[in-house]
């Protein structure tokens, strides 16, 4: 828990944040609009009573759903603020969605393909991520996903999701959980689960909802709906495309070894067809703006005393401004005593061998992927400045995507590449011979 807060004025927390009315409740918790008065920004506040949760074992659950939304920032998914505690509560502060839950627009009558293919490319990128991570969320429904006012999908509500440090000595899950239309049927046979193809089961049948207006295994007696569901007895409505029937039929598949993937549900012609102007991700539209040979600065930026120091790993500062761990760092830095003109040459020939787009000027390079990553397209940003003419300090960092992707292109492409160009110091030299 970040902090103590103290109880005394109910609409103000910790000075720091005024709540406002009630945006919705459940058995345990509360939500509220709030404001932060720092930045006066809104943000929905989830007010979970600590003596209930305790009272029927639910503390780990939602211990789980905090550390569980620390890791999981992407697009979309709902994002996590902050998380204060007082004597009798737990205030999790998080991303305010304005735009209401998905199944809302469902409920006024199904969707037209193209529009549902934009939610369920949106749903799919935001699920990938946190299996990528070992989360697999166990819940998905479309009370779950709610829509931001630019109509963005948001995956909330993460209580039930489950890590990978979850799975029994058989690889498998063994809980049971989920709501049960939307459950994969080895959910409910209690014989162990993956994780991820049970979340792509409940990516079907939403699909489903979607294009249908109404769920795919439907009874009155749960037990019939459950037999069903076993079975993977399921008709798709006539107005269904073939390629929309196709990719349904294999997310619901009851067998979950023949299950599609994740990989190939993306690779799959229907999901592929558009990728509409509201998937194209800022980053993309502005690395299309960038103009590099523009800059005013064409010359090489000459750095001073304390721009070296905090450059030297001996004197790095940069930890007491920083709190993310070494692994999820994501800039590299090192000298060179070769010319700019051969440090931007090398970062060409990398991005030309991993099929980037570049952008470049006398002192600067901006490589962007071509294909989408999980969060959205890798952008990179590489920036020479001197220390003398003839003694160069590059700075390569993250512009946009995923930090586990862009690590990744450090280590396997980057590093191997610049191996001949970095300049190491003598004592350096001595310490490797």
């Amino acid at each position: 828990m970040a902090e103590m807060v103290r109880d005394a004025n109910p609409t103000l927390l910790d000075g720091k944040y005024e709540l406002g009315r009630m945006l919705g409740h459940g058995t345990f918790a509360k939500v509220y609009l709030a404001r932060n008065l720092r930045t006066g920004k809104s943000v929905a506040m989830k007010v979970v009573g600590k003596e209930k949760v305790i009272k029927v074992g639910m503390m780990d659950q939602i211990k789980r759903e905090i550390s569980v939304m620390k890791m999981v920032k992407h697009p979309n998914i709902v994002e996590l603020h902050e998380v204060m505690a007082s004597k009798s509560k737990i205030y999790i502060a998080m991303e305010l969605v304005r735009g209401g839950e998905l199944f809302s627009k469902v409920a006024k009558g199904r969707l037209r393909e193209d529009v549902a293919r934009v939610y369920f490319q949106q749903l799919i990128s935001a699920i990938d991520f946190c299996h990528s991570r070992g989360v697999y969320h166990r819940d998905l429904k479309p009370e779950n996903l709610l829509l931001d006012e630019d109509g963005n999908l948001k995956v909330t509500d993460f209580g039930l999701s489950a890590f990978s440090e979850h799975l029994k000595q058989d690889g498998l899950l063994h809980t049971t959980c989920g709501t049960p239309a939307y459950v994969a049927p080895e959910v409910i046979g209690k014989k162990g689960y993956d994780g991820a193809k049970a979340d792509l089961w409940s990516c079907g049948v939403i699909l489903y909802v979607l294009l249908a207006g109404f769920l795919p295994f439907q009874d009155e007696n749960i037990v019939a709906m459950y037999r069903k569901i076993y079975r993977g007895d399921f008709k798709c409505p006539p107005w269904f495309s073939s390629e929309a029937r196709r990719l349904i039929t294999k997310l619901l598949d009851p067998n979950p070894n023949n299950r599609i993937t994740i990989a190939k549900v993306m690779s799959s012609s229907w999901f592929k067809k558009s990728v509409p102007k509201s998937m194209i991700s800022k980053a993309e539209m502005e690395f299309d703006a960038l103009d590099l040979d523009g800059d005013k600065s064409k010359q090489l930026e000459t750095l001073n005393a304390f721009h070296i120091i905090s450059l030297s790993q001996g004197f790095d500062l940069s930890p007491l401004f920083e709190e993310k761990k070494r692994e999820e760092k994501e800039e590299l830095r090192f000298a060179t005593t070769r010319p700019a003109s051969s440090v931007i040459s090398r970062l060409e020939e990398v991005a030309k061998s991993m099929k980037f787009n570049v952008k470049k000027s006398e002192t600067r390079v901006r490589l962007q992927g071509q294909e989408s990553g999980r969060k959205g397209r890798l952008a990179i940003a590489a920036d020479i400045f001197a220390v003398t003419p003839s003694f160069l300090v590059v700075e390569v960092k993250k512009d946009s995507g995923d930090t586990l992707e862009y690590n990744r292109f450090c280590s396997n492409d980057l590093r191997p590449a610049l191996k001949d160009i970095v300049w190491t110091s003598p004592a350096e030299n001595s310490t490797v011979a």
